[in-house]
Formats: C-alpha cells, structure tokens, sequence
C-alpha cells in the first residue's frame, strides 16, 4: 500500500471479533486505527458522570477515549443508548470522516462505517457472530475481570443491545451492500484475521491494477 488515503470500513455487532480483526489489519499494512465504538463510550462515560449527552459528544476531548472505564459493560450500555440521539451521532461525523481518508491508510470499526461514516471505503467488512457465541466470548472476558453475571444475563445484554443497534432511527447497524460479510462463529481468530487480510489485499490489488 502507498501513503495514498485507503479506508478499511468494518461494522458488525458486539463480540464479533471486528476489534481484534481491524487492529490485525492495521498492524499487518501499517495503517491507522479508530474504534469508533470507543467515542461512543467515552460520551456514555461522561453521561454516567452526569453530562448532556449532545454537549458532552459536541465538546468531547479526545483524552476522553483513554479513561479506563470505556471497556466496562456499564459504560457499554450507556454508550449504546447515546448512540441512538442523532445530534450525538452528527456531532461525532466530521471527526470519523477525517479519520477515515488520513494519508496512508485508515481502519475504522464500529456500527456504521459502511453505511453512513464512509460508504466509498476501498475495502468494508461486516463482521458478525450468532448472539450464543457472542455472548460466551463476552461471558469469558467479563469473568475473567471478576464479573459474577451469569451467561445467560450476558445473552440478554447482546440481545437487547442487537435490537437497539438494529432498529434505531438513526443510522441502523446493518451489511452494506458491497461489504463482505465475515461470520466468525465457527472461526478461530487467526482464521477470521487471514480472511479480512486477504480481502483487504484483493481490494488494494484492483485499485493497482
């Protein structure tokens, strides 16, 4: 790849493996990397703590997306209904869309990169999983910090979240028409990461050619 703008546009719901897929793919062709999710967060955070949710997405500070608590699943709620206010979502366009055509290169993952941040991406993914195996992956994950959740309120977390993700009004979490649809529920990592590297590199390979 050149240091001529190329954007990786990856969407799909939660623990599907399209944080450790697009990380992956950033490392392997040297490319910047935004988890749009955490911008989301980082104003679910600030929402937790008390603030507007519009004015904390329009002054939200960059140093925001550092705060430890972004990965917890209290913050993960509260960022999955901020994510539902269409000023919250307008406020954070023009930072993504910036993001996404940095000279040399950009992965960008979240809920609707394909679809609204940056539909003319060179390469987009929809990475997905069934919502059982989802829910095991954030199960073993939150055990492992201690939670004491059981699988099953963990499931019913991934599915009212799915719904609230699918349905809002605002820009829907849904395949766009020309992203390769990646279902990593019977997949190993390393397997899921070789299949978007190699669709990554088919997509770089026509723009050469």
């Amino acid at each position: 790849m050149s240091d001529a703008p190329f954007t990786v546009a990856i969407d799909g719901p939660a623990a599907a493996g399209k944080g450790t897929i697009s990380r992956a793919i950033a490392a392997h062709f040297g490319f910047a990397h935004l988890d749009t999710g955490l911008l989301y967060r980082a104003v679910g955070a600030l929402v937790l703590d008390g603030a507007e949710p519009i004015a904390a997405a329009q002054a939200l500070d960059p140093r925001a997306l550092e705060d430890a608590r972004l990965r917890t699943a209290e913050v993960a709620q509260a960022a999955s209904r901020v994510a539902v206010i269409p000023e919250v979502r307008a406020a954070l366009l023009d930072f993504q869309r910036a993001f996404a055509r940095r000279p040399g290169g950009a992965v960008l993952d979240g809920r609707d990169i394909c679809t609204v941040i940056y539909p003319d991406a060179e390469a987009q993914l929809f990475v997905t999983a069934s919502a059982e195996v989802r829910a095991a992956r954030r199960w073993k994950e939150l055990r492992e910090k201690g939670d004491t959740r059981t699988l099953a309120d963990v499931l019913a977390d991934v599915q009212a979240r799915d719904a609230r993700d699918s349905e809002r009004d605002a820009a829907p979490m849904r395949p766009a028409d020309g992203a390769k649809l990646l279902d990593t529920s019977k997949m190993s990592i390393e397997e899921a990461v070789d299949a978007a590297i190699a669709h990554v590199e088919a997509k770089g390979a026509v723009l050469r050619g």
